[in-house]
């Protein structure tokens, strides 16, 4: 690929996305865009190149962005989180808000869905302590290809054979031929909604726990900032915070601390 047609890519990339690209990165734009090119008919990905500079394609440009934004997911993904969610953080959350008896649940780069839908289904077995109470999970992406999967909540035979236990696959999912799709009442538990991390998030209102695992390492150290400005506006001061494991707002922001014990769950500072 030509050192020009990266430098053009990876510009667009980070003021669409936020994402960004060193050139030791290049082959993810040549293995990402080799099937958006052959979906339209152009012979490989640096004629797809020249076909945006040149027509400024809005919908041709969408998909690129797709394309690589677009993240692998599994249930019950580092499954630590989601026990730390389970013991830790929602006895917590669940203390903090007993007057007003809801929830909110905020999932940023919610890709296919496995990540909402498995705080959807630990919800659901802890039933008996939600009872009478208003849950809200509210997934977002970038992409409005994986919103649609997420949405619909079919998988295949290898998506839930990686992290679901059996046990939550026969209670939750129903087969539907050679897939799986996750039951009504899980499903209707989640929202799914477009959504750009790089805008203003004031839209999505306020939420008392927010996952955004495995999205701030794609994003420069401004970036980040300003990211963890916005999701901490969202927040009341008791709120939680979930980043990935290879994540930090150590030297990033001083909007959250490390929880003490519990990697990767972060807390309001209060500043």
């Amino acid at each position: 690929m030509k050192p020009e047609d990266f430098q053009f890519m990876s510009t667009m990339l980070k003021q669409r996305s936020g994402l960004v690209l060193n050139e030791d990165k290049a082959y993810l734009l040549e293995s990402r865009l080799m099937p958006v090119s052959r979906a339209h008919n152009i012979k490989g990905v640096e004629e797809l190149i020249a076909e945006i500079r040149k027509t400024n394609n809005e919908a041709l440009i969408v998909e690129v962005t797709e394309a690589m934004t677009t993240n692998e997911s599994f249930f019950f993904r580092d499954i630590k989180p989601f026990d730390m969610f389970k013991d830790h953080v929602l006895p917590h959350v669940l203390e903090k808000c007993a007057a007003k008896k809801s929830l909110r649940i905020w999932c940023a780069a919610a890709s296919n869905g496995q990540e909402p839908y498995s705080l959807a289904m630990i919800l659901k077995e802890e039933a008996a302590k939600l009872a009478g109470w208003k849950i809200e999970i509210i997934g977002t992406d970038i992409s409005r290809q994986v919103l649609k999967k997420a949405e619909q909540g079919l998988y295949s035979q290898f998506e839930v054979q990686r992290g679901l236990p059996i046990t939550l696959l026969v209670k939750y999912f129903d087969k539907q031929d050679d897939q799986w799709q996750i039951k009504p009442e899980i499903r209707s538990m989640v929202q799914y909604k477009y959504y750009n991390l790089l805008d203003s998030l004031t839209a999505l209102g306020h939420f008392d726990v927010v996952f955004c695992r495995n999205v701030l390492i794609y994003f420069d150290q401004p970036t980040k900032g300003k990211v963890l400005e916005e999701i901490s506006k969202l927040m009341p001061d008791y709120g939680m915070l979930f980043l990935g494991g290879a994540e930090t707002v150590l030297g990033v922001s001083d909007k959250f601390a490390p929880v003490a014990g519990q990697r990767g769950v972060y807390a309001l500072t209060g500043k």
